[in-house]
This record gives C-alpha cells, structure tokens and sequence, in this order.
C-alpha cells in the first residue's frame, strides 16, 4: 500500500476527519510526525484552484491552503504548500515521498474523499483525527469571505486631486522618482491614487503598507528596511525599483504604453498570472503584446478551462480585481493629463 486513503463516510455515519483511513506500519525510515516538526516544516501537495490554494496580491489563499496552514500552526511548523497540474502528478509525488500529504478533498467512488496522507505517517495521522473538527473547516470558509467582503485597504480615503493644478502632497516625489523609470509622472501618480488614495499609513488585508502599498517581502527585495516602508519617499522609491524591475521583463514589447499596462497588472496580480495569460492569447491568436487581448485571458483565469489549460503554469487568479485596476489607473491618467501639466 503506497498511500493512506483518507476518505469520509456516507452522511449517516459519524462525520470522520478528511484524511480519516488506515497508515501503513512504520519501518523505521518513514518521515513522521516527529521528524516534520524537527525539520520544522510540512511540505503538502495540492492542485491549484479557487476553494485549493491560489495566490492573490502577495497573498496565499483558498480554504484548503488556510485548513492546512492552521494546522502547521497546530504542530509549531511552517507550511510548504507545493502544486501539481494533475491528480495523476499528485499522487506519484505523494507515493514517491515529495511531500508528507495532499491537502484538497479528492473523489472516491459515491463517497466524499479527502486528504491523503504518505505511507507509514502513523503519527501524524493520530495528530490530523486529534486536531480536526468540522467547525475548523467552516472557520476557514467564514475567514476567505470576510477577506474579500472587507475593504482591501484600510486607509483614509483623501481627495484625487489636492487643488487645481495640484494632484497631492507628494507630487515632487513623483516627478523625482519617475524621472529615473521613464514615466510620466502622473501616471505614477494615478497608480499611487489607486494603490493608497494618498494615504502613508494605508495597510492591506495582505500586509502591504504605505502609499504604493509595498508587501514586506518586496520590501526586503527592494533593499528597503521594513521600518521605512510607511515613509513617503523611501516607500515611492522602492515602488519605482520594483516598477523598473517588471518593465525590464517586458522590454521586448516595443509599443510603451502596452508595456506599462502589462508593468501595472503585474504589479497587481502577479507577473507569473500575467504571463499564464499572455500564452494563452498568444495561442489563440490573439496579440499578446496588447493589453486588451491579455486582458481577456487575465479575465478567463478564473475558468477551471482555462487555468487548469497546460500553457498555464501558476494556476487561478482573481483577474477581475487586476482588470479593474489597470482600467481605473489608465481612465484617472487621463484626467490627469487634462488637468495638470506636465
């Protein structure tokens, strides 16, 4: 036996664990419980989806991954939740020992299936049926809708322009630091307007803070200290790196107002999202050096047709939410450009 089913009974047995089953005997070489938490980390396979595990602006979501985080949290460990394009892909990587389980609920026959467990994980088993409720499960579901029933961004909300002629406080920080990527410096400012509303001290649901709203991660990556991210310039000249950085990606689309709009919807949802969608119009025929027809496959990723598609390599994406924000960045640019100069 390579795998322990974990497979839930029928509705009138008695509601079981997802990975409820029978572990195969320890041979003494097994990867269990004790040696997870000496490592200090649970590795678990999944195949990405909208109610799996996803990423969405710096985030890790689906009710799965937040389950399987709760319950690295449970056992003192951190979670390496890793993603396979097939239940075929899954299950040899689980057989061969790349990872301690799968956490997503799988099909058996009539019954409800749920997560597996590898070969011989006898106590981590008895820690899963200890730990588990279904009330667990439920608070997960209840945390994922709260997060996107909320605002984003708590921040106060200021006006988008401060007086004629003059679009905020930090219009000199603009002009300065955009000079250096080749922007138009009320572009820059449209982006910080749709990331902030101008507020220093707007903080996401995700942790990313300040007026270009910079995740602490990136901020590590920028060279910016994390004590800094809330100052208005330090936060605008990191943002303009990272800027610099995903324009540099796309330096082979020529035109550079698509190049821009391809910078902004990677800066919202994700360079790898973006390029998933950006083969897929490509195979279709359509331009995917033109931000309208990417735009329509940064839509269609929220398809299982089109994000379990083989061209795309990073799974489910919440494309409206990248969609919008391109299109109100773009639409505020130009009154902008109407109404102050350059």
């Amino acid at each position: 036996m390579l795998l322990s089913w974990a497979a839930c009974t029928k509705q009138s047995a008695p509601m079981l664990p997802p990975w409820q089953g029978e572990t195969a005997d320890s041979d003494g070489n097994v990867f269990d419980l004790e040696q997870i938490q000496h490592a200090g980390e649970l590795i678990a396979l999944t195949i990405p989806g909208p109610t799996t595990y996803y990423d969405f602006q710096g985030a890790h979501l689906g009710v799965q991954y937040l389950l399987a985080q709760r319950f690295a949290t449970h056992l003192g460990v951190r979670l390496r939740m890793e993603t396979c394009r097939d239940t075929t892909e899954l299950l040899q990587r689980l057989a061969a020992g790349d990872a301690d389980m799968v956490a997503m609920r799988m099909d058996d026959d009539s019954l409800t299936a749920g997560w597996l467990l590898g070969e011989g994980k006898a106590s981590l088993q008895k820690a899963l049926t200890e730990w588990y409720t279904p009330q667990l499960l439920t608070e997960a579901q209840a945390t994922e809708r709260q997060m996107f029933s909320r605002p984003r961004v708590t921040r106060r909300v200021h006006a988008p322009m401060l007086r004629r002629g003059v679009i905020s406080h930090y219009d000199e920080l603009f002009k300065r630091y955009s000079r250096g990527i080749g922007w138009d410096w009320r572009l820059l400012a449209a982006q910080c307007y749709q990331e902030s509303t101008f507020d220093p001290d707007a903080v996401s649901w995700a942790g990313a803070k300040g007026l270009m709203q910079i995740m602490p991660k990136t901020a590590d990556h920028l060279g910016l200290p994390r004590d800094q991210i809330n100052d208005p310039e330090q936060n605008i000249a990191a943002a303009t790196r990272y800027l610099h950085e995903l324009e540099h990606e796309f330096n082979y689309i020529h035109d550079r107002t698509e190049r821009q709009n391809m910078v902004l919807a990677s800066y919202n949802g994700g360079i790898l999202h973006l390029q998933d969608a950006m083969r897929l119009a490509e195979r279709d025929h359509r331009n995917p050096q033109r931000w309208n027809d990417v735009r329509e496959y940064v839509l269609r990723l929220k398809d299982p047709h089109y994000y379990q598609d083989t061209l795309v390599r990073h799974g489910y994406m919440r494309g409206n939410e990248t969609a919008d924000y391109v299109d109100k960045i773009r639409a505020r640019y130009q009154k902008y450009i109407r109404q102050v100069s350059q």
